[in-house]
């Protein structure tokens, strides 16, 4: 005998539009920063962001000055076999994004660009969308949100000499070393010449899902088909302010540019969670799709200016893991979208030219 169905209202019917409702709760009670260290909330730490420069009102507080880009991308055959997220099954999925420099600086200089980002919206005809937002470092400076607000918290000047206070900084890095090992690098690491030779890393880890159910932990990274040159140190300090959008137009004047998407999995003890640690060179790595761009255009006016690059925004067959600094990225990005979003429809806007 079949057991009796749940009556309307029964409890059993109830219990998932319950876990949907607890689970919203969580997602704004993590947004609106209610629990968890106060210290450390999304607001903190946009309002950090905003203090390292003079913020531009309806501008982005990290990574202004950016450029839109448009293009194309075309899976492998071998894609199809790691995910059955439908951008690796459809012959080509029409690509929009951007290149970024750091701050919140929408006119700083390209020569003192030490991170270049790479932001992408793919939305496949069915729909879907998948975001990403990559950088030119192979790993990230902290391996916690709470590890990088203390990090941008310290470079912030004091108030009383107008420059960070070195007590601050050393503090952070005795308590956080891989933010030492990070500006080692960034300190040696030489500067590709332009952005069409610069590779650019999704530092955090994504689980993709195939068609048989199997699931793998990934990063990914865009690796470019231009080959690198890196900047003369010498010829950086007197470039133009705005050298390597020049670059870019002159290159995409000649033809498309082009990246290799190439996943590498982890093997077991691998840091999914900690985007602070690269692993290992010699983990297996599968070319997933070719990006190619044909053009570029400034943001100011552009398709892309209005756009959160949220990289949890994802597909069916790929998820995101338990980094919490991935799921802390997702959110500073929604409340820095909110409040220049908000800016803008109150006319409070910087009005410059925006590359």
């Amino acid at each position: 005998m079949s057991p009796p169905k749940p009556r309307h209202g029964s409890p059993l019917l109830l219990l998932p539009i319950a876990l949907i409702i607890i689970a919203l709760a969580v997602l704004f009670a993590w947004i609106g920063g209610w629990f968890g260290n106060k210290n450390v909330t999304p607001q903190t730490m946009v309002n950090t962001a905003e203090a390292s420069g003079t913020q531009q009102p309806g501008v982005r507080r990290a990574h202004a000055k950016g450029i839109c880009i448009v293009g194309t991308f075309a899976p492998t055959p071998a894609a199809a076999q790691l995910s059955t997220a439908r951008v690796f099954s459809q012959p080509s999925t029409p690509v929009l994004g951007r290149f970024s420099s750091p701050g919140n600086d929408p006119h700083s200089p390209d020569n003192k660009a030490a991170v270049r980002g790479m932001a992408l919206q793919l939305k496949t005809d069915d729909g879907q969308e998948w975001r990403m937002a990559m950088n030119s470092f192979p790993f990230f400076a902290a391996s916690t949100p709470e590890a990088f607000q203390a990090l941008n918290a310290a470079r912030l000047p004091d108030p009383a000499t107008g420059k960070p206070d070195p007590a601050k900084m050393d503090a952070v890095l005795a308590a956080h070393p891989e933010i030492k090992k990070f500006m080692a690098w960034s300190k040696s690491a030489p500067t590709p010449d332009s952005l069409a030779n610069t590779r650019f890393n999704g530092v955090n880890a994504f689980r993709l899902t195939n068609a048989a159910g199997a699931t793998r932990a990934v990063r990914w990274s865009m690796r470019p088909h231009t080959p690198f040159v890196a900047a003369d140190p010498e010829q950086l300090k007197t470039a133009d302010r705005d050298f390597l959008a020049a670059d870019l137009d002159r290159r995409l004047a000649a033809g498309p540019l082009k990246w290799d998407m190439v996943m590498q999995f982890a093997e077991p003890g691998d840091p999914i969670e900690d985007p602070s640690k690269a692993w290992p060179d010699t983990r297996p790595e599968t070319i997933a799709g070719t990006l190619t761009l044909v053009r570029a255009e400034p943001q100011v006016a552009g398709p892309c200016l209005d756009l959160n690059f949220d990289p949890l925004i994802l597909p069916k067959g790929i998820a995101g893991t338990d980094d919490p600094v991935l799921h802390a990225r997702s959110s500073v990005y929604s409340v820095s979208f909110n409040r220049r979003e908000r800016e803008i429809s109150s006319g409070n806007v910087h009005t410059g030219s925006v590359r």
